[in-house]
């Protein structure tokens, strides 16, 4: 695997800037993808080149805690943010509410579709500063569950696999919804593609 083979890239999305609007603007999008994510990327990938300018040189004259700090940092806020732009989609292009296995999933542990729908928005408002609110689906319990994840952290409960996340960062609405958190995951629920976040489960259901 060549060096360049091993950063980070900022993934292709799958629809254009203008086309989840109105509940994300084409400013929101662009500001959100293209500025905050870039620039984990770039961060991630900026540790990246420095470690291994390091080890073929053979030395250890960095600032091990706080270098590996920040590439988990921004190392998992790209794969959360890669998960969240591929949980979404125009409105219309994909299913309207979760089918098949998630379905039942969600409505064996929740007891409904909309009883989780609540209290996933419930999570991610109620997450106290900067995070994520999640939805997971443990392999050794064969249930889901509901996290907040703290910042970029996914280092979550052991077998936990991330089906569906909604970023919950300041810079993910403040351009369409100000502070109100509410209004935004509200929206955030009008673009959520369920065939993704259903494909993500079947692949952990032998």
């Amino acid at each position: 695997m060549s060096e360049t083979s091993m950063l980070c890239e900022l993934p292709v999305l799958e629809y254009d800037y203008k086309d989840l609007a109105p509940y994300m603007s084409e400013e929101q999008i662009r500001t959100h993808y293209g500025e905050h994510h870039q620039a984990q990327v770039n961060g991630a990938n900026e540790i990246l080149q420095k470690l291994g300018k390091a080890r073929k040189e053979k030395t250890v004259d960095l600032d091990l805690p706080s270098t590996l700090k920040n590439l988990s940092f921004n190392i998992g806020g790209h794969l959360l943010h890669s998960l969240f732009w591929s949980n979404i989609a125009p409105e219309g292009k994909s299913s309207s509410k979760p089918d098949g296995k998630l379905a039942a999933v969600l409505t064996k542990e929740f007891g409904s579709v909309d009883r989780f729908k609540k209290e996933f928005t419930k999570a991610a408002i109620s997450k106290e500063g900067p995070g994520w609110a999640a939805l997971t689906f443990s392999r050794k319990t064969g249930r889901p569950s509901i996290l907040q994840l703290e910042k970029h952290n996914t280092k979550i409960c052991p077998m936990h696999s991330i089906l569906l996340v909604a970023d919950v960062f300041d810079h993910a609405y403040q351009i369409d919804y100000k502070n109100d958190r509410a209004k935004f995951i509200d929206a955030f629920f009008h673009l959520v593609n369920w065939g993704t976040v259903n494909k993500r489960l079947e692949k952990l259901i032998v």
